[in-house]
């Protein structure tokens, strides 16, 4: 089963939850308010942010690491 996340404008709200709910292919239909992100995952990615700018080198850049999954795992 697959999740979808869908941004609508405020004022269409209520028409696009009805029409949802009137699908009978779709099995749950919930409004989600802001999802803000919680002071401590801020505090570990600025840690983070701040261990790069000290020592770049020992991180490694997305493609370098989905070239070695492709390699590893032949995809």
């Amino acid at each position: 089963m697959k999740q979808i996340t869908v941004t609508i404008p405020d004022n269409k709200e209520s028409l696009f939850m009805e029409l949802m709910k009137s699908l009978s292919f779709v099995k749950k239909v919930e409004a989600i308010e802001s999802t803000d992100i919680p002071e401590w995952h801020k505090e570990i990615i600025d840690q983070r942010m701040e261990n790069y700018k000290k020592n770049p080198e020992s991180y490694r850049d997305w493609e370098g690491v989905q070239e070695e999954i492709n390699q590893k795992y032949g995809l």
